[in-house]
Parts: structure tokens; sequence; C-alpha cells
């Protein structure tokens, strides 16, 4: 049977103690995209070994303050690692952009870096190389496997928060404290 798409864009995964895919073990995602095709997410509290520094001269973009030149390109996720991501609060006004949500974006093209590099960017932006991707009910079948719980997406911790608390203050946020959970799953 079947099952039937629940729309999980700008809801949160968070990954169970049980995960069992060392890809995204304590991992936090921020769910893009979501329809009958499958879901789009970017993990959002996973360092990759690059700056946004690094980022910006390697596609040719100088200038940029030092804060900004050193803030951490995360990795979202095991699909397309050789492609950027920006999930930002600053609107459409860039080209490949999609609306997460009232305030959140997904950009895809370069202008945005461009833009950032000037000092004329969002206000808040995360970059991330790669994403991770669903086909079509596999993320639902996921959840019923009890893989991830879900949350509500918020500003702070998608942009403010220190990136080792993000998994345990997204769990929080729906009550849920991983310390009391077993990290192993059984069947009666």
């Amino acid at each position: 049977m079947p099952i039937e798409s629940t729309p999980l864009q700008n809801q949160l995964l968070i990954a169970l103690p049980t995960m069992s895919d060392a890809r995204f073990e304590r991992a936090v995602a921020l769910i893009c995209q979501h329809d009958g095709d499958g879901a789009l997410g970017i993990v959002i509290n996973r360092p990759s070994e690059y700056t946004l520094g690094d980022v910006l001269s390697q596609v040719g973009f100088d200038g940029g303050d030092a804060h900004l030149r050193s803030q951490p390109v995360l990795a979202g996720g095991p699909m397309h690692p050789e492609r950027g991501f920006v999930v930002h609060d600053g609107g459409l006004h860039w080209d490949s952009s999609l609306r997460i949500a009232e305030g959140l974006y997904l950009t895809t093209s370069r202008d945005i870096l461009e833009s950032m590099a000037q000092g004329e960017g969002p206000a808040n932006a995360i970059v991330a190389l790669g994403c991770a991707g669903w086909g079509t009910g596999q993320l639902e079948e996921e959840l019923v496997e009890n893989s991830w719980l879900t949350a509500p997406s918020d500003h702070e911790l998608v942009f403010a928060l220190p990136l080792d608390t993000r998994w345990h203050a997204a769990a929080g946020r729906i009550g849920v404290n991983f310390i009391h959970l077993a990290d192993y799953t059984g069947h009666a």
C-alpha cells in the first residue's frame, strides 16, 4: 500500500540515535522541498572542511570581511557534493531561488555568493556543499521506520546556534532529550 505524502517543507528532520545510515548520524536536515516526487533537504549541523572564504576564492570572488570568509561551509548531504546551496533570509532576489517558507529561501546560483562577497548578501545565510534527497515515498517510509523526528524549523536554529548544539536543540524544541533515549531498536 503506497504511503500518502505529507508536506514536510520547512520542517527539520532530526536523526534518532538509532539512525542506521552513518551519513545521517546525529544529523539535522532542513527540508527545503517536499512533494509527490520526493524531498530535498540540507543538513544544517555538519561542517565541511571548507570555509566560505575558500569557496568564494574558488569561484573567483574576492572581498567579504574576515568574519564572512571564516564561516564554515556545511556538508549539506551526500548528493551533489560539488554543488553549492545557500539557505538564507534575503528573498527571491537571486537566480535559481526557491521559497521554503515566509522569510526562508534556498538559492543555488553563483550570484548570491557574489552579492555576499560584495557585502550585499542576505542578513543571514548558510552555505552548504551537497544536499540530501529522497525519492517518492522514501522519506515517509523512513519516518514510519522511526529513523527521524520532525520539528518546525526556526530562524535561531537554522542560522544562529553553534553547529555542535543543533541536534540536541532541535530535539529539545519538541520536548525530546536524547540522553533519555536508547540507541537501539527492537521488535516484540
